[in-house]
């Protein structure tokens, strides 16, 4: 028989997982695996699972939120296992499961990943030994996605991010950055930039302009320019949020390779966790790096 390594994050989306488990198992077992199911246990427990035991299985199942799925894709790349991964999204947003289709309901995801086929998407490399399934990301908004308490993203779901985010338009830091990218440079001063792999973000839709696969080798690519006064903030927000297809003060463009270089140090966070602080990092696309496991009807 095969076997499968289920790993869940018992604490996302209120624990839901858990009056789920016993279902979700069955229909592990049903499909003909033999599961190892295990809870993370706290930081460095996902990375050590994978490290030691991830090889000795036929598929990975993970649920939990982004940043579940970010440690154990994270764990695999470094350590350059490939394995089918099977996504059942527990989190506050769960960008990446919609972008492949995959409900949110437990027992359907379940269902899928049991069940699914493998469909190989696009990992990023951020810096020396570090991952990102959907998103890298700097400037305004983005701390609120790992300050915001776990508690407070249960309860109030993607509202939380929005109510933590508010607190940060009181002093809107701004970052002169020199950009370059496949073969391009250019410099200005920034308060945001996201580099996706992704059709939403932040649980938002037409932030990303254009059609995106997640298997094309590309970024898409937001930085936003620091606004000199009201109406120019004004447009920049109807042109994230997809009301505008153009505005001078973002620039959107693909790219495969991508590197920053600022003067004093920039904070970016990684499929909505904390990646660290740097003056100077690189970015690169892994194409076809990632199996996972979707619906026959989304394999596209």
């Amino acid at each position: 028989m095969k076997k499968l390594l289920f790993i869940f994050n018992p604490l996302a989306g209120t624990g839901k997982v858990k009056a789920c488990l016993s279902d979700m198992i069955d229909i592990f077992v049903k499909a003909g695996f033999i599961v190892t199911a295990h809870p993370t246990q706290g930081p460095g427990d996902v990375d050590k699972i994978i490290t030691e035991y991830a090889r000795d299985y036929d598929r990975i199942a993970v649920s939990g939120g982004d940043g579940t799925l970010d440690e154990v894709v994270t764990s695999m790349m470094k350590n350059d296992i490939h394995i089918p991964v099977g996504y059942m999204p527990t989190g506050s947003t769960n960008d990446y499961g919609s972008s492949l289709g995959i409900d949110k309901d437990l027992i359907d995801a379940t269902n899928i990943a049991a069940h699914g086929v493998p469909y190989t998407v696009d990992v990023g490399a951020f810096g020396k030994d570090n991952y990102f399934v959907y998103v890298a990301a700097f400037g305004i908004f983005t701390r609120a996605s790992y300050a915001t308490p776990r508690e407070a993203k249960n309860i109030l779901g993607h509202g939380a991010y929005l109510f933590e985010a508010a607190k940060e338009l009181k002093d809107v830091p701004a970052y002169r950055i020199e950009v370059e990218y496949d073969g391009n440079t250019l410099y200005d001063e920034f308060i945001y930039g996201m580099i996706t792999n992704s059709t939403s973000v932040g649980g938002m839709t037409g932030i990303i302009p254009g059609d995106v696969s997640l298997s094309d080798g590309v970024f898409e690519v937001n930085l936003v320019k620091n606004p000199k006064n009201p109406l120019e903030l004004s447009e920049i927000v109807s042109a994230l949020t997809g009301v505008k297809k153009d505005s001078p003060y973002v620039y959107t463009f693909q790219a495969s390779k991508i590197r920053f270089k600022s003067v004093e140090p920039i904070s970016w966070t990684l499929d909505g966790e904390f990646g660290g602080t740097f003056e100077d990092i690189k970015i690169k696309n892994i194409p076809h790096a990632l199996d996972v496991v979707v619906s026959d009807e989304n394999n596209t």
